[in-house]
């Protein structure tokens, strides 16, 4: 056999590997009612992937630094092959920081615990990441995936964070607030991302617990989360998102249950969330760095979920530079004692810009809420107002906002909606919204046009 035929054999053996690997990780299409079109979402499924225990990578119960080690090394050879499951195995197993790859499933058996260290250090060096709409380099997710395809997070297990060193930096003493103002300015005036360095002793931003950056075809299905550092589950930029039977128990500062940002094709469903803020947050990015970006967050349903406590069941900004529509929140409840604001709370401010249209929200039954079920509000800076000026003025459409057979026990009043004089807020309609006792005003409204009620 001469040479090139020898080359000719190595070169299909090698493709016919490569199109062998990349088939070990199906999709499958997942379609989802709502009252807007909804675009099937590509889910992955590693049913036919190979299993990779940390065990046999050298994990140890308590190394945190053996045990970091062993799932990287795991998480690499999946990808290497192309799909694969690395699996968590009962008992506690301490870790620094975790960085998915695609075509990797991270899978915790039933009794295994992941437990993310409290130091800061673990999550060095800084990655791409954002903080409260804004890009830059901060600490690395506790689970990070940056640009990855077909990843997945599943099992009976937990995953939790060490809270003894994020508890300190739930305050914002002024060394922090000076770092969030150097922030706003870099991204104000389109600095790039990555002269935004904001690790530093005093800043203390702290980060999400599971973040999926510009990433795709994403699972989160059967696993529990106990305590996070910020935000605990954050799409950003990613698209075709399934989060499903989780049990989410997060009760620090800013601890929200999900935050898609900048994101589309996303269904979250079967869930008990139990938050120190918003059970959803839909964000789109906030002023310049989003109108860069340009990417609204978009058919996002929320289903079949249970809310234990919390601020808001689903709210919408204040970030959202990028836009937001399509958003249905169908067939929830709200557990009587909630310490719950809104069910729905849209808010932005002048600096904003962006817009939100098309949002449903259907058959909802909660106990006492302690402002009312819909707030609208065009005005809501919080420490923003006085820490910086606004450097470029851009008001938010609001229109479409629609509830129907929705109940709640007690409100202060039914709705408070909130527009500007320039730029009403358009077209809200209830139906069948009833509380059973209203202790102030029903309606509170400045701004609106076309507020139906039947």
């Amino acid at each position: 056999m001469n040479l090139y035929k020898v080359i000719i054999i190595v070169a299909l053996l090698f493709c016919f590997s490569c199109k062998t690997n990349d088939n070990h990780v199906q999709l499958h299409s997942l379609e989802v009612e709502a009252p807007f079109k909804m675009p099937a979402i590509k889910v992955p499924d590693f049913s036919k992937c190979e299993q990779f225990d940390i065990t046999t990578f050298g994990a140890v119960k308590g190394n945190k630094e053996i045990n970091t080690k062993a799932i990287s090394e795991a998480i690499s050879k999946a990808n290497e092959i192309g799909g694969g499951i690395v699996v968590i195995p009962e008992g506690e197993w301490i870790t620094k920081t975790v960085h998915l790859k695609s075509n990797v499933n991270l899978h915790l058996n039933k009794g295994a615990v992941l437990l993310f260290s409290e130091a800061p250090e673990d999550y060095l060096p800084a990655v791409h990441s954002t903080w409260e709409g804004m890009e830059c380099y901060n600490y690395s997710p506790l689970i990070y995936a940056y640009q990855c395809k077909n990843i997945a997070i599943t099992g009976q297990g937990k995953l939790k964070a060490k809270m003894d060193v994020w508890e300190t930096w739930f305050p914002r003493p002024e060394p922090h607030m000076n770092s969030l103002k150097r922030l706003y300015n870099l991204a104000s005036y389109n600095k790039p991302v990555e002269e935004r360095q904001m690790v530093n002793d005093t800043a203390h931003f702290r980060p999400q617990f599971i973040q999926f950056n510009r990433s795709q075809n994403i699972l989160l299905e059967g696993i529990s989360i106990e305590n996070s550092p910020f935000w605990t589950i954050h799409p950003y930029l990613s698209k075709d998102v399934v989060i499903r039977n989780l049990n989410v128990y997060a009760h620090g500062h800013n601890n929200d249950g999900v935050d898609p940002e900048m994101s589309e094709n996303v269904i979250i469903e079967n869930c008990v969330f139990d938050q120190g803020d918003d059970a959803i947050a839909i964000k789109s990015g906030r002023n310049q760095d989003a109108w860069r970006l340009n990417t609204p967050s978009k058919n996002i349903v929320m289903r079949n979920c249970t809310m234990k406590n919390g601020h808001q069941l689903v709210a919408i900004g204040s970030e959202l530079s990028g836009g937001i529509e399509n958003v249905f929140v169908d067939n929830c409840n709200v557990v009587d004692g909630a310490k719950m604001y809104h069910l729905v709370f849209i808010k932005t401010n002048e600096r904003r810009g962006g817009y939100v249209k098309n949002i449903f929200v259907e058959n909802i039954k909660a106990g006492k809420i302690a402002n009312g079920v819909l707030g609208i509000e065009t005005d809501v800076l919080y420490q923003w107002r006085d820490l910086v000026p606004t450097i470029e003025r851009k008001l938010t459409p609001i229109s479409d906002v629609h509830l129907k057979n929705v109940s709640a026990t007690e409100t202060e009043y039914l709705s408070k909606i909130f527009g500007q004089a320039e730029l009403p807020i358009e077209n809200v309609f209830l139906k069948n919204v009833s509380v059973d006792n209203i202790l102030k005003e029903k309606h509170i409204h400045e701004n609106v046009i076309n507020f139906m009620e039947n």
